[in-house]
């Protein structure tokens, strides 16, 4: 069944397309959201939605048995990403959503580095080249020194890391336990990191607020879904430089509902990056290993 779904990489791009457009809705969301709200009880909030969507696993989780050394991953991937996600709302409410959409591209360079620092993994040059160019394409993006740089740029630098690790830890997990419980964790444990930050700092959101958290929820868990497809159908060498599209999707966006300025600087540095992440992904899969980059979209919250 595996390798007929492979068979069909038109359907891997289609449904790369849709994950695009359901997770630049997640952006859009978001920047409608505002400031009012607090980043970490914004995020809270989404994720405490999105618990919903988890009822039908209440059995199987009731009846975990899991050892010490799984909860531990389980409580330091909680910690990991709900950093990432924390920082990610506060970048996305303060910076244009070309800038964050192209600087969360950053996350599979970073994972690589620690697949090589962590996992034992081999750097091979290529690697070394890709996580080079990765870099020069972050810089184009930044400019240092001919731009104003604000606290939401280097939020999303962190972000990039946080996700990074999450998803190393990801890789961990998914050798004890099966997928849908990883994810099914993934959400109790950011909801419960997240939730004293979030009570510390309280504002209570009006019903267009909840309205609008609860469409990032489901929005976030579509894109999950149909990005779950696109990997059914294609490899990551035929999905992953459609991921460059959410970029484009997120220009547009920012052109025509936000009134943010076009920037042809923040393109370039994302398609330099992108190109570094499928060449990664390329070379994975002409050597027939197993693939330890992820494509841009999973490192997502």
């Amino acid at each position: 069944m595996s390798s007929e779904l492979n068979a069909r990489p038109g359907w891997g791009v289609f449904w790369m397309v849709v994950t695009g457009v359901l997770f630049v809705g997640v952006t859009a969301m978001v920047k409608v959201l505002g400031t009012r709200i607090p980043a970490t009880e914004a995020a809270f909030l989404r994720y405490v939605l999105g618990l919903i969507f988890l009822l039908p696993m209440l059995g199987t989780l009731s009846r975990l048995r899991l050892d010490r050394g799984t909860w531990g991953l389980f409580v330091l991937r909680g910690i990991a990403h709900s950093a990432g996600v924390g920082l990610w709302f506060f970048a996305m409410a303060r910076i244009p959503l070309a800038d964050v959409t192209a600087m969360n591209y950053l996350s599979p360079i970073y994972v690589t580095l620690g697949a090589a620092l962590f996992l034992g993994e081999k750097l091979a040059l290529r690697r070394v080249m890709a996580i080079v160019v990765a870099l020069i394409g972050a810089l184009i993006i930044l400019r240092p020194g001919f731009r104003d740089l604000g606290h939401g740029h280097f939020a999303m630098l962190f972000t990039a890391v946080a996700f990074g690790g999450s998803y190393l830890l990801a890789k961990m997990l998914s050798d004890r336990c099966q997928p849908g419980l990883v994810v099914a964790m993934l959400s109790i444990t950011v909801t419960i990191g997240l939730a004293p930050v979030a009570l510390s700092n309280w504002v209570t959101p009006t019903l267009w607020e909840l309205a609008i958290l609860m469409g990032v929820a489901a929005f976030a868990t579509g894109g999950h879904y149909t990005m779950t497809l696109a990997f059914q159908a294609a490899p990551l060498a035929v999905t992953q430089p459609v991921t460059f599209l959410q970029l484009v999707w997120a220009v547009l966006l920012g052109v025509t509902f936000f009134a943010e300025p076009f920037d042809p600087w923040v393109i370039l540095g994302g398609l330099v990056i992108v190109g570094s992440v499928s060449f990664i992904s390329w070379r994975e899969a002409v050597l027939k290993r197993r693939a330890v980059t992820p494509a841009a979209h999973q490192t997502k919250f």
